[in-house]
């Protein structure tokens, strides 16, 4: 859909929310980041010419009553990395069928992460972005159902999330697909403390060239051994912790996932990051340590190994040769400030050093600035 036709669309959904004597809300947000990393390797999208295409963005939400039980949400966000070319992001329809049970229907996000709500809205978090290491998936949108329920058990406040649908996206390899994706959220908060776990599966299909031009080779020697290195409806595993303490002068939290594909070419990728801040009046330093750790096992060598001798040394070719292609495993260490100019911006800046566990040479440092702005 072109940018004139989603206009099109927003305008006529004002529009019947109008005539209907809806109450319609906008609101939104825009994160002017620009960085320069210290080499001429890229990194996040940045080179050794300052830049702000690679993480800026302005989004536009529109929010309307439907009747006092059900309410239509939108969003539209134009990304730099995408020249600003406008695309729907978020699209439901939310039902609240009690004072603690809501069901929302449409494309939502999904609820993976403590900031996946909020990500893209750069004034919801101290960071410039959210750490890459666990943040960076290629699946964060579901088309599907989720329902929420919240409520209180003495002290402590809880909220639990269910979500099945399927998603779409990309990685750096090609198109990513999930089929009956469920994910289920619990969260518990208490004064100063809060933690949530998170736990999903799906059916997961990876559609790039230059892995089925491997695949499709190997399956010449062994169809069995192919299907197996091949990911194509292959159960996907999700799961992800986050603790936080935060007694408002200083704050201290992490996250941790893991997400595997056991029966493919895709190694386990396990990722964390810790952080922690002090806040002095506007000021808000912190410092964040994130890993990325996927560079498991070389699987499926026993199957190698029983092929007949001949064989064996395209197979091992193709089998290891596309599990290394895939390994990455990498730190990065931040050191960051958030200012508080005004009630609804904040500005930023962060030096981060990047280190390579598979290439050295990829070893690099990037400078960040940004403005967040929501209204």
């Amino acid at each position: 859909m072109n940018n004139f036709s989603k206009t099109v669309v927003l305008l006529t959904s004002l529009g019947f929310a109008a005539a209907t004597n809806a109450e319609v809300r906008i609101n939104g947000f825009a994160n002017l980041v620009g960085g320069i990393t210290s080499s001429d390797d890229a990194l996040y999208g940045y080179d050794d010419s300052f830049s702000f295409k690679s993480e800026s963005s302005f989004a536009l939400q529109v929010s309307a009553d439907i009747n006092d039980k059900m309410t239509a949400t939108g969003q539209i966000i134009a990304r730099g990395e995408d020249d600003y070319d406008a695309e729907f992001e978020w699209a439901y329809f939310t039902f609240n069928a009690t004072d603690h049970v809501s069901i929302s229907a449409g494309r939502l996000r999904l609820p993976l992460f403590k900031y996946s709500a909020s990500r893209d809205v750069g004034y919801s978090y101290h960071w410039v972005n959210t750490p890459r290491a666990v943040y960076a998936v290629p699946f964060n949108n579901l088309d599907g159902v989720r329902v929420d329920y919240a409520n209180y058990a003495g002290d402590w406040e809880y909220n639990l999330q269910l979500a099945v649908g399927t998603f779409s996206g990309d990685n750096d390899l090609g198109d990513v697909e999930g089929k009956n994706v469920i994910v289920g959220t619990a969260e518990v908060q208490k004064d100063w403390f809060k933690a949530r776990v998170v736990a999903g599966r799906g059916k997961t299909t990876i559609d790039a060239d230059a892995v089925s031009n491997i695949i499709n080779a190997l399956a010449q020697i062994s169809p069995e051994l192919a299907n197996d290195l091949d990911l194509r409806d292959d159960s996907g595993l999700f799961l992800g912790v986050g603790l936080e303490a935060d007694f408002y002068d200083w704050f201290i939290s992490g996250e941790f996932t893991s997400i595997n594909a056991e029966d493919s070419f895709s190694p386990e990728d396990k990722a964390f990051y810790i952080t922690a801040g002090l806040r002095f009046g506007a000021f808000t330093p912190s410092v964040t340590y994130e890993k990325l750790d996927g560079r498991g096992e070389i699987r499926f060598l026993d199957k190698v190994a029983a092929l007949p001798v001949a064989f064996q040394p395209a197979a091992t070719a193709a089998v290891v040769g596309l599990q290394q292609a895939v390994a990455d495993e990498y730190e990065v260490l931040t050191l960051g400030v958030r200012y508080d100019y005004d009630t609804n911006i904040a500005l930023k800046a962060d030096i981060s050093s990047y280190t390579s566990d598979i290439d050295d040479s990829l070893d690099s440092g990037l400078l960040r600035f940004a403005v967040n702005y929501i209204f």
